[in-house]
Formats: C-alpha cells, sequence, structure tokens
C-alpha cells in the first residue's frame, strides 16, 4: 500500500487481526498463522482496506510484549497474508517498538499504527521517514496498564488535538512526509465514557486539520456501559452507529472487528453524506 490509499474518497475499513492471547474482544482466536491468515482472507472479501496486525494488546491493565515476542506472532502471518491478498490491500502493523515495525515493514507490511504516537520509541518517526510509509499517530494518556486508572482532562477536545499536531510537528522535524500522517483521537485509550463521547461528538473538529483521521470504536467498553452489552461481542451494531456518525464528521479510516457490517453502515453514510 501506497499513501495514495489515504487520499481516496471514500471510507476505508481497516480490519483487525490480533494475534495475541489476551486482546479484550478476540483474545486467543487467531493465535496460529493458518487461523489468522485465513481471518485477514475473510476480512478483505467482506471489504476491509487495510488488515491491522498486532502482536501486543492494547487493552486496560495490559502487561507489555518485547519485541522478539511480537516478531514470533507477526512476521510469519504477514508475509503469508502478503501473498495472498491484492496489491490494493495494506497491511499495517499495530506496535510501538520500531525493531518490530522495521521486521513487519520488511515482511510486507506497509503502514505503522503507533498507539503512543511516537513516544515509546523515540526512533520510530525516523524510521518512517526513511521507509516513506503512512503512520497513524494516536493519542493515549499513561500506558495500557494504567491508562483507566484515573484518566481526567479539563478539555480533553483541546488536550487530545493539542497532542496529536505536536506530534504531527516532530514527526515533519524528522522527515516524515504530511501526506503519510494520519492522526487518531485514541477512544477509549485513558478516558472516561463522557470523554469518549465528547470526542466523538467533536470529531468535525479533528478532521478539520489536513490529516485523515482514524477511528477506533470498535467493540470498546464505553459503548457497553451505555447500551449495558458486558459481552465485548454483542457491541456490533454501537460501533456501526460510531462508524456511520465518524463518516459524516469526516473520518476516513474506521479500524473494526465486525468488517462487512462497519463497511455497509461506512458506504451508506458517506452515500448519504454524498447526495445532492
Amino acid at each position: 500500500m501506497t499513501t495514495k490509499i489515504l487520499v481516496a474518497k471514500q471510507p476505508l475499513i481497516m480490519g483487525i487481526l490480533n494475534v495475541t492471547p489476551d486482546s479484550f474482544s478476540d483474545g486467543g482466536l487467531y493465535s496460529g498463522t493458518r487461523d489468522a491468515v485465513a481471518r485477514g482472507l475473510e476480512m478483505v472479501a467482506e471489504g476491509a482496506d487495510i488488515i491491522d496486525i498486532g502482536g501486543e494488546s492494547t487493552r486496560p491493565g495490559s502487561k507489555r510484549v518485547d519485541a522478539t515476542e511480537q516478531k514470533r506472532r507477526v512476521l510469519d502471518v504477514i508475509a503469508a497474508l502478503r501473498k495472498e491478498i491484492p496489491d490494493s490491500i495494506g497491511i499495517s502493523i499495530d506496535t510501538t517498538l520500531v525493531a518490530v515495525a522495521e521486521a513487519a515493514l520488511d515482511a510486507g507490511a506497509s503502514f505503522v499504527n503507533d498507539v503512543t504516537g511516537g513516544t515509546d520509541d523515540a526512533s520510530m518517526m525516523s524510521l518512517i521517514a526513511e521507509r516513506n510509509v503512512p503512520y497513524c499517530i494516536m493519542h493515549m494518556q499513561g500506558r495500557p496498564g494504567d491508562m483507566q486508572d484515573n484518566p481526567c482532562y479539563d478539555d480533553v477536545q483541546q488536550e487530545v488535538k493539542h497532542f496529536l499536531l505536536g506530534q504531527v510537528d516532530k514527526a515533519l522535524a524528522a522527515g516524515v512526509a504530511s501526506s503519510n500522517i494520519v492522526l487518531d483521537p485514541g477512544i477509549g485509550f485513558g478516558k472516561r465514557t463522557l470523554h469518549n463521547l465528547m470526542l466523538l461528538q467533536q470529531l468535525a473538529e479533528l478532521c478539520a486539520t489536513e490529516f485523515p483521521v482514524l477511528l477506533g470504536t470498535s467493540r470498546k467498553r464505553f459503548m457497553g456501559e451505555i447500551c449495558k452489552a458486558e459481552d465485548a461481542m454483542s457491541r456490533m451494531p454501537a460501533t456501526c452507529a460510531t462508524t456511520a456518525l465518524g463518516v459524516q464528521a469526516g473520518a476516513h479510516i474506521f479500524r473494526v472487528h465486525d468488517v462487512w457490517q462497519n463497511r455497509q453502515a461506512a458506504d451508506v453514510a458517506y452515500a448519504i453524506k454524498q447526495a445532492g
């Protein structure tokens, strides 16, 4: 995948493929290479534009996974999937570590999704500049192990936007092309339910920047609190609601577990937005 996909007019669906034993919704489901590749192919058939592969859970309270173990989990999956899917479908590596990102790019990934926005590994932005690939900068207050302990903001929308644009400045200074930068407000990462709702309510403000916005709400706990849905896998309709609203606000990439359902939601919302 090149940066060309980022300027496509229609919304993009990023399918989540966690090859981890402990992710909050799908941990352990696709831990073997064969099962993971089969799920990746299924998501492409369902309408995914990008497959996001991660070897470290970032759910609240999760523990760190070192680079060696992350690579063991993801590299064979990336290489095998790259051989099976069209060149037009992107493969993203979900990691905060340069060693993992570099190995994943060598194996066939073409997009780096960094939930720390470049704060975990100081050399990440230099790698992105060198490899000239799309890079998602996400906001997170704290780290996964403690991010939900007591997240506090005076103005969540402005603080998230300030952080993201500050990291953009650092990326540009490191030589990252502006056309490669994607922003993610980090729904559920160091935010209470009200913080998430406020970010979604004001999402158009972030989308008004020159950078594409990635929205990742899939099956997250704040929607379960609203809908009284304790089972994460039952929150697909709620996720589709946020996808439709995100399209209306101007978000461009939607990171989801349930691909065809959100593909439909995004396409209908986009058609409504474009009508007339």
